[in-house]
């Protein structure tokens, strides 16, 4: 079968469109045949990689949506399957093996393009607005990174469940009208936000702050972020580390939660099937939708990373296998 792998870490050049073999499954476990897989962030940090670390070849990617093409014995699933996935070893190939308990149904009018485009991005936003921010309705919320396909999901779903108030923060303004249209009533720059929260809050602030850049936003969030508010912490796509001390927190009796997806899925993978159940008819009624900025082939791996690099994009970025 064909696939994207890499035997080195590096620029765009080391993503090889190659041949290899198909992989086997275990007890437990299931074959996929993949019809489309999403662009992360986080590929774009494992491909590049630390140059102490690595175990080659590596095939990036964090889920795919396709159909079960082999279970094993007593598997709650069975070949022809349409599911979305959270694959073992990367899914940037025509087939890949994931555990049975992250592998969820999809139905038949939900498409694989759609389908594709949700796994990370929905699982993770549900559980950081419900479970980790325990969002209230009459909160001020500031979604940092809103045009991209996390923050695209977070807004979607704070308005859908009736968050009173919810502010984007982009990287570039000509993203303002797109973080709009998706539901956010205010949008500034990481230069500006802090500011304009504590005009917007009568100096009060924001209750929960999204923050997957990290670095100097991390530090103008804590800027703006209200008593007893609670700022999550789930990336550093600005490549560098947020600092805070205690003082930060004990007087003003506010939180800062740390939360992975990619260490829940290998720790406590049980946690995902009942938010997948539902965000999935979410997507299916299509009360919320994710759009996609670009699909390319699967040989245009290297493409989608540039693109995906740029930031110069809206939504999420797919590979059609």
């Amino acid at each position: 079968m064909k696939a994207i792998v890499q035997y080195e870490f590096g620029d765009t050049s080391v993503l090889r469109y190659t041949d290899v073999q198909v992989p086997k499954i275990k007890e437990g476990e299931c074959l996929i045949k993949v019809a489309y897989t999403s662009v992360n962030y986080a590929d774009i940090k494992a491909r590049i990689g630390n140059k102490n670390e690595g175990n080659f070849p590596l095939m990036l990617g964090l889920d795919a949506a396709g159909t079960i093409e082999e279970a094993s014995a007593n598997s709650p699933f069975s070949k022809g399957d349409r599911v979305i996935a959270f694959p073992k070893a990367g899914s940037y190939a025509e087939s890949v093996v994931a555990n049975e308990s992250l592998i969820f149904k999809i139905p038949d009018s939900l498409s694989f393009e759609q389908a594709a485009a949700m796994p990370v991005v929905s699982i993770l936003s549900y559980m950081l607005l419900h479970e980790l921010g325990q969002v209230k309705t009459t909160d001020t919320i500031v979604i940092h990174s809103a045009a991209g396909g996390v923050g695209s999901m977070l807004i979607q779903l704070a308005k859908l469940f009736g968050v009173e108030k919810i502010i984007g923060t982009v990287g570039s303004l000509e993203k303002i009208d797109y973080v709009k249209k998706l539901g956010a009533d205010s949008v500034y720059s990481y230069d500006t936000f802090a500011g304009e929260v504590l005009r917007e809050t009568e100096n009060k602030g924001a209750n929960l702050i999204f923050d997957s850049v990290a670095g100097d936003v991390t530090t103008k969030s804590l800027d703006c972020l209200a008593l007893y508010g609670t700022l999550l912490q789930f990336g550093n796509s600005s490549g560098k580390a947020g600092t805070f001390t205690t003082n930060d927190v004990h007087s003003s009796c506010r939180n800062i939660k740390g939360f992975s997806l990619g260490t829940t899925r290998k720790q406590d993978p049980e946690r995902l099937a009942p938010v997948a159940e539902k965000v999935i008819p979410l997507f299916d009624t299509k009360q919320i939708t994710l759009p996609i900025a670009q699909v390319f082939n699967l040989s245009e791996a290297a493409d989608a990373h540039r693109l995906i690099e740029s930031r110069n994009y809206e939504g999420k970025v797919l590979l059609k296998v």
